[in-house]
């Protein structure tokens, strides 16, 4: 078997018996179960979740996505190798050491196989929550430009690249396209104040005003657990975004939970701490990847530049990416996960043939 055929590219396909679509995203799909397999599962395994709360299968796999668009390589290497085991692993560490802080719980009920996940139906709140330690990324590109309040808080004039900031700035983003918003433009990701959040609480679909403090103080928390332990380990926690959502528990109450995934490379910067003291960014995140993109194609303003996504969609389908770089990013991936978790993440042979046997001997979720 060669290394393309361990790569997971295509993760909407399983038979899991389900009767709605397939929600299949940049890197994961979803497979919502039905209202009997649900009932079933919950009663059967005993998960903390009110009897008929609906329940779905998560399946990650090993595509890799930048600049909203997802890359392919030569040879038939259609992902990263190990990519979506590392995702998976890293942030199942970083969610049992928020339960191990009485943090929050997520949206995380069982974990049959590296790859999935069976998750809990949860109402997300519409908001890309991202918080900051140092400037970079687009914040210092919008900062060069002159652009001094970011998400309604106020930056210095003396800033440079690459810098500790002097506290960590939570600047939070539209998930997904709200509509009907005073001051908030009908757009997917874009940047939005405290008080856009507070002035509509219900259309970002908090329950209360007080809840805008709850996901604060859940961010936070969860960021300093997060960095602490990327300390012990020389890293440095950057930036981060994390989702949150409200589900229903066993006995009834809503509570809100973190959802999606936490401190992976994917949806965070990490950098080695070593190389930043000898004034060198090393990232040990996916923004390696993006910089290579950048380096790579002779006009980057097509990849940032959200006017000209028919030419970056183009530029994604027809630019098969060398096989050493698609490797270059599963050694970062792999590394940074065995060095997070303290295990080895090994590479399946044939990763959809174990999870379809996994969900149906042990499941019974699979015809």
């Amino acid at each position: 078997m060669n290394l393309a055929d361990k790569v997971l590219a295509v993760n909407n396909d399983l038979p899991i018996r389900t009767d709605a679509p397939v929600h299949s995203g940049k890197v994961r799909s979803v497979y919502w179960l039905t209202a009997e397999d649900s009932r079933r599962l919950i009663q059967e395994k005993n998960y903390d979740v009110a009897v008929d709360s609906p329940l779905a299968i998560m399946v990650i796999s090993d595509r890799i996505s930048a600049f909203d668009c997802v890359w392919q390589g030569e040879g038939g290497m259609k992902g990263v190798p190990g990519k979506g085991a590392a995702l998976n692993a890293i942030s199942n560490h970083w969610f049992q050491l928020f339960k191990d802080n009485n943090l929050a719980d997520s949206h995380i009920l069982d974990i049959p196989h590296p790859f999935v996940w069976i998750v809990q139906k949860a109402k997300p709140v519409m908001i890309e929550a991202i918080c900051r330690q140092y400037i970079t990324g687009s914040m210092w590109r919008s900062y060069t430009k002159g652009e001094r309040d970011f998400c309604g808080i106020g930056l210095p004039e003396v800033l440079e690249r690459d810098t500790k900031l002097a506290e960590l700035l939570i600047t939070p983003s539209t998930k997904g396209i709200l509509k009907g918003i005073e001051g908030v433009p009908e757009a997917d990701d874009v940047n939005i104040t405290r008080k856009n959040i507070e002035d509509n609480f219900t259309d970002f679909n908090f329950k209360s005003t007080d809840d805008i403090d709850l996901y604060e103080k859940l961010l936070k928390e969860g960021f300093d657990v997060i960095s602490k332990a990327l300390a012990e380990l020389d890293q440095i926690f950057v930036d981060t975004k994390f989702e949150f959502g409200y589900v229903t528990d066993k006995q009834g109450n809503d509570k809100l939970i973190y959802m999606d995934e936490v401190g992976t490379p994917d949806s965070s910067r990490i950098w080695d701490g070593e190389q930043y003291r000898h004034g060198k960014v090393v990232e040990n995140s996916k923004e390696g990847f993006r910089q290579l993109l950048l380096n790579h194609f002779p006009d980057p303003d097509i990849l940032l530049n959200k006017d000209r996504m028919p030419e970056r969609e183009a530029l994604a389908r027809d630019n098969l990416l060398p096989e050493s770089v698609l490797m270059d990013v599963s050694k970062t991936y792999i590394s940074i996960a065995e060095k997070i978790t303290g295990k080895q993440i090994k590479l399946s042979e044939n990763p959809k043939a174990e999870i379809i046997d996994i969900l149906r001997e042990k499941y019974q979720l699979i015809d």
